[in-house]
C-alpha cells in the first residue's frame, strides 16, 4: 500500500491523481489532500477517500470545509494555512506527494517534500525551471526521488536507458549515446489561425485545448506555447541537457509525446494516447508500473497521419522567449516566468489581448538587472519584485 499527499487536489492533475486512487483503492491510500479555495469539491474528496488530514491555504474555505465535513460526521481533520501545510509535508507515514499545484507559490513545498527524502511527482515545471540546479541539487542531499509527470518528460524518462532514469538532473547523455531530447508540442488551439487575427482571441477561446483538458492559466500557456518554452528549459534541468540537445516539433496529433535521437541516427518515441492518467500512473508505480490498465491505445491502422514541422517564432513569440531566456541564465527564467504568471492573469480577466502577453514579457524581460540567486529566499525575492515591476507595467501599458 502506497501512502500518498497530494498538494493541488483539486486541479486538473490532483483530480487525475485521484481517479487513479479512486480505481485501485487496494494499491493507494490518501492522508493528506491540500487545496486553496474549491472547499465543495474538497470535501467531496474527503468523504470519498477518508484521509487523515485536508489543509486549505484559504482561512474562510477551511471554515467552511470543517462545517461540511463535521455535519457529514467525517473524521478528516481540516487544518488551514501554510505552516499546517509544511508541518504535515513532514509525516512519516506518507510515501509520495504529488506535487499538482501551479505556478511558484508550489516551490516552498516543494522544497520542504525534497527535504523530507520523499518521492515527488512533480507537476509543478515553475518550481524546477526558476530554481534551475538547486533544484537537484537539494535532491541529491536530501535523497529525494523526482519523477517528472507531465506526459512530455515523462516519455523521455520512460525511454532512457535504465541507469540513467537514476541520475536525473545529472545526466551525461552523450554517455549514453543521446544526440538530442525532441519534445513535442500540438500548437495549441491557433496554429492555423491568422497571426494579425490573433489579438482578438478572448480567454474562453483561449482555455478550450483541442487535446489536453487543463487549467485556465496552462490552457493560455500552451496557446501562446510559453507552456512549451517552460518544458524546454525544464528538460534542460531535467536531463542535465545544454541547448543544443533539445529540440522542439509541432505535433498536431499529440500522439506522440517526444522522442531521443541517438548519435546512430535512431530515434526511439514513446506513443500514446494524450491521457494524463497514464504518466501520473507510470510514475505512481515506478519501477511496477504495469498495475495500470489502460482500454484505449492507438490503432495505427485509422491513424489518417501523423504530422511535424518546426515552430514558427512570429506566431509563437512566447516560445521563444523561454529559448532565449535558457541560454541567459536564471534571472531571466524567474524574471520571465513571474511577468507571464501576471501578464496571464491580466489577459483572463479581459484587461489586456491575448497578443500583449508576449509583448509584455518582452519589455520587462528587456530591463532586468538581478544578482544570480544563492537561496530559496532571494529566488522568491526576486519573483515578487518581478511581480510589482510588471503589475506597474501593465497599468500604464497601451494595449
Amino acid at each position: 500500500m502506497i501512502n500518498l499527499t497530494i498538494l493541488g487536489s483539486t486541479g486538473s492533475i490532483g483530480r487525475t491523481t485521484l481517479s487513479i486512487v479512486r480505481k485501485y483503492p487496494k494499491k493507494f491510500t490518501i492522508i493528506v489532500l491540500v487545496a486553496n479555495k474549491n472547499f465543495l469539491l474538497l470535501s467531496e474528496q474527503c468523504l470519498f477517500f477518508k484521509p487523515k488530514y485536508a489543509v486549505m491555504s484559504d482561512e474562510d474555505s477551511a471554515n467552511k470545509l470543517k462545517i461540511i465535513l463535521n455535519q457529514a460526521g467525517s473524521l478528516t481533520k481540516v487544518l488551514c494555512g501554510n505552516k499546517e501545510i509544511f508541518q504535515i509535508i513532514s509525516i512519516s507515514e506518507v510515501d509520495q506527494i504529488v506535487c499538482a499545484t501551479t505556478g511558484i507559490a508550489g516551490l516552498p513545498l516543494i522544497f520542504a517534500a525534497i527535504r523530507q527524502g520523499k518521492r515527488i511527482l512533480l507537476a509543478n515545471k515553475e518550481s524546477l525551471v526558476v530554481s534551475g540546479n538547486m533544484f537537484f541539487k537539494m535532491v541529491k542531499k536530501y535523497n529525494a526521488q523526482v519523477f517528472p509527470i507531465d506526459s512530455e518528460h515523462n516519455a523521455i524518462f520512460r525511454i532512457l536507458p535504465s541507469e540513467a532514469k537514476k541520475k536525473l538532473g545529472f545526466i551525461n547523455l552523450k554517455r549514453y549515446g543521446i544526440k538530442n531530447i525532441i519534445l513535442t508540442g500540438s500548437g495549441g488551439p491557433f496554429k492555423n489561425v491568422p497571426i494579425n487575427q490573433l489579438k482578438f482571441v478572448t480567454p474562453k477561446q483561449a482555455c478550450q485545448h483541442p487535446i489536453w483538458s487543463m487549467g485556465n492559466k496552462i490552457s493560455v500557456d500552451s496557446a501562446t506555447m510559453m507552456n512549451k518554452g517552460l518544458e524546454y528549459i525544464e528538460a534542460h534541468y531535467l536531463f542535465n541537457a545544454d541547448l543544443k540537445e533539445i529540440e522542439i516539433v509541432i505535433h498536431p496529433q499529440s500522439i506522440i509525446h517526444s522522442m531521443i535521437r541517438y548519435e546512430d541516427g535512431t530515434i526511439i518515441a514513446q506513443f500514446g494516447i494524450p491521457d494524463m492518467k497514464i504518466p501520473i500512473a507510470y510514475s505512481m508505480g515506478y519501477p511496477h508500473s504495469s498495475f495500470f490498465f489502460n482500454p484505449i491505445s492507438i490503432d495505427f491502422k485509422k491513424l489518417s497521419s501523423v504530422t511535424f514541422s518546426n515552430p514558427n517564432y512570429s506566431r509563437y513569440p512566447c516560445l521563444k522567449l523561454a529559448i532565449d531566456a535558457c541560454r541567459e541564465g536564471q534571472v531571466y527564467i524567474i524574471a520571465l516566468n513571474a511577468i507571464n504568471e501576471i501578464a496571464v492573469e491580466y489577459f483572463l480577466k479581459e484587461k489586456i489581448k491575448f497578443t500583449d502577453i508576449a509583448k509584455i514579457n518582452r519589455n520587462i524581460l528587456e530591463k532586468i538587472n538581478f544578482k544570480k540567486p544563492s537561496s530559496l529566499n532571494e529566488i522568491l525575492e526576486i519573483d515578487n519584485e518581478i511581480r510589482q515591476i510588471t503589475i506597474k507595467f501593465i497599468k500604464l501599458f497601451k494595449t
